[in-house]
């Protein structure tokens, strides 16, 4: 290397600028330290023939840097361009590379040039690029009207379409006019003392007047003002007119209509897209509870659902204002006392002219006394639906069990009639007063049955559990000391659950003599007494290791008069039917898990 090439390397690395070169005659490649930083690759990277052009972006750069190549290599046609490139540590750069070839006996011998990264240059020039582009497109292209004035002289230097279209005004003509000339007689002073005030301040400014038109139509315009900028040696300042003819209009309109809904009884609530409370009217507010001031910003359901509000109905609202339409719904919600009441909603959503949603309007109503009424006709009719049905069921038990008894006396007394032996006719009285009796027992039964389903309003009070429990243990201590069975209960002393008292007497001494009846003989007998809260029930549970009933051959028939189950003497099958009978006039439940040989588990579920 000879010292003039030396010194040429040392001013190029001290520039950034990278040498390279390609010797034809070996197809050696060098790149210099400022080529290896810019494609970052490591100071030991030794490249090969053809290496380089890996780093070219695919595409344009690619293609255009082999197109020059070919013709280097081939034609001995130099070379200077821009291209892209992707380093080895995948950044995206732009450079500049200079190709030049020397030449030995007329064919090319070796090729070498410069390499330079340009980036932050293209970079800026884009930048620029664009935001020239972007100032003419939204000069050319803005709805608002844009007029360029002279601030020396106060006429008009430029003015885009939209100015054209707002005054009917030819360019030519506008930009031979002072700004001046656009605006009526009476609205010139004010204009011009914001004029003056712009441009001793120099900072935007805005204000509402008006413009006279080509054919001297008064036009409402909003008039704003931006910052002085200086081209050459001369100040120019720009000023945007909006056309709110509309706006004024719509806002004549609105102040009327707000004095109608301000006064009107239905409740209004106006929201934002979001679906954030914008404003309210009088209704509402005496509705709710609430001030403006209060709900401004929030949503409603925040503010006026509870633990009572439909959850789906809330979902609907939501996805109404997620999906911009339209809804109607009735739902509970909560004042600012927490009181209920019922609320009939219709949501509009409101577009602008480009199909943008720009808010909500609720316009709804208190049903509350409607909606009581609705709920006391559904709970009448699904109470007549229930008596109705129990008088179906016993009609069918009188049907059935009285016929059988009335059926067997009539044979028995068709036998005594039909035979002339005395002591005959005396040996079936035991069979007349046995079915005598059995008649009456059924009577009393269904008397009692009666009795339950007329009783459905007797008032409740509150019983304290553990007390009832251990005054029903105490009658039956004879009892469960003969049985052998060991009672113990989990419930606290003082939890108490509101029912009719004769009935929850009924209902324990009957689940507590069916687990001494149906003990089983191959273990101790035991009954266990819990107890649960969930959501509105209070629920007893009774346990015991007893005989346990086969569910999927009886499941359908354990609450059914008269089913017996394992045929003891005393088995009367008239117990858990009572018992279901009196706990659903208590507006309860009672079910049952069991299983064969193991034991079984009643529940009772007692409302709050």
């Amino acid at each position: 290397m000879n010292k003039e090439h030396e010194i040429y390397i040392k001013a190029a690395k001290s520039a950034k600028i990278g040498i390279w070169q390609v010797d034809l005659a070996d197809n050696t490649i060098y790149w210099d330290v400022v080529v290896r930083q810019i494609l970052e690759v490591a100071d030991d990277y030794i490249p090969v023939f053809g290496d380089g052009l890996r780093f070219y972006s695919e595409g344009k750069s690619r293609d255009s840097i082999q197109k020059y190549l070919d013709c280097a290599l081939n034609q001995g046609i130099s070379f200077n361009d821009k291209f892209e490139i992707q380093t080895e540590k995948n950044n995206i750069k732009h450079v500049e590379c200079v190709c030049e070839i020397e030449f030995v006996n007329g064919l090319a011998s070796r090729l070498l040039g410069t390499f330079q990264d340009i980036t932050n240059e293209q970079n800026l020039i884009k930048e620029l690029e664009n935001s020239v582009e972007k100032f003419s497109s939204v000069f050319s292209s803005a709805n608002d009207a844009i007029v360029i004035i002279d601030s020396e002289t106060g006429f008009i230097g430029d003015c885009n379409n939209r100015f054209h279209e707002l005054t009917r005004f030819d360019k030519a003509e506008l930009l031979e006019m002072h700004y001046a000339d656009l605006f009526p007689f009476d609205k010139k002073k004010e204009v011009r003392v914001f004029y003056k005030n712009q441009l001793r301040k120099d900072e935007y400014s805005i204000t509402e007047t008006c413009i006279i038109d080509k054919q001297n139509q008064r036009i409402p315009i909003e008039i704003a003002s931006g910052k002085k900028f200086k081209v050459l040696s001369k100040t120019y300042l720009v000023c945007f007119f909006r056309d709110i003819s509309e706006r004024k209009k719509a806002s004549e309109n609105i102040t009327m209509l707000s004095l109608v809904a301000e006064e009107t009884t239905d409740a209004i609530v106006i929201t934002n897209p979001n679906g954030e409370i914008l404003w309210i009217n009088k209704a509402f507010s005496k509705l709710t509870g609430y001030s403006l001031l209060e709900l401004e910003g929030k949503k409603p359901g925040q503010m006026l659902t509870g633990p009572k509000t439909n959850s789906e109905k809330t979902n609907l609202i939501r996805n109404a204002i997620k999906n911009r339409e339209n809804i109607k719904v009735s739902l509970l919600n909560y004042n600012k006392q927490r009181q209920e009441y019922w609320f009939e909603l219709n949501i509009t959503p409101i577009f602008d002219s480009s199909g943008e949603c720009m808010k909500f309007v609720g316009v709804g109503r208190d049903i509350t006394e409607r909606k009581e009424r609705e709920l006391e006709m559904k709970s009448l009719l699904e109470f007549t639906n229930q008596q109705n049905n129990k008088l179906y069921n016993f009609t069918h038990i009188v049907s059935h069990n009285i016929r059988s008894h009335t059926s067997n006396l009539s044979m028995i007394l068709d036998v005594m009639e039909h035979t002339d032996d005395v002591a005959e006719k005396l040996s079936y009285t035991d069979y007349l007063k046995d079915s005598t009796v059995k008649l009456t027992e059924t009577i009393e039964y269904l008397n009692d049955i009666i009795t339950i389903q007329r009783n459905v309003n007797i008032e409740r009070t509150g019983i304290n559990v553990k007390k009832e429990i251990e005054k029903i243990k105490k009658s039956l201590s004879q009892t469960i000391l003969e049985s052998g069975i060991h009672i113990t209960d989990v419930i606290p002393t003082d939890l108490v659950i509101n029912a009719i008292p004769a009935y929850l007497d009924s209902i324990l001494l009957n689940l507590m003599t069916n687990a001494i009846k149906y003990q089983s003989p191959d273990r101790q007998p035991k009954l266990e007494i819990g107890y649960e809260i969930r959501e509105t029930y209070t629920i007893l549970t009774f346990t015991d290791n007893g005989l346990g009933i086969n569910m999927e051959k009886y499941g359908h028939k354990i609450f059914g008069m008269y089913k017996t189950f394992h045929g003891n003497d005393d088995a009367r099958g008239i117990g858990l039917f009572m018992s279901k009978n009196q706990i659903e006039a208590m507006n309860g439940k009672i079910c049952v898990e069991s299983e064969e040989g193991v034991g079984s588990t009643f529940k009772i579920y007692f409302t709050e």
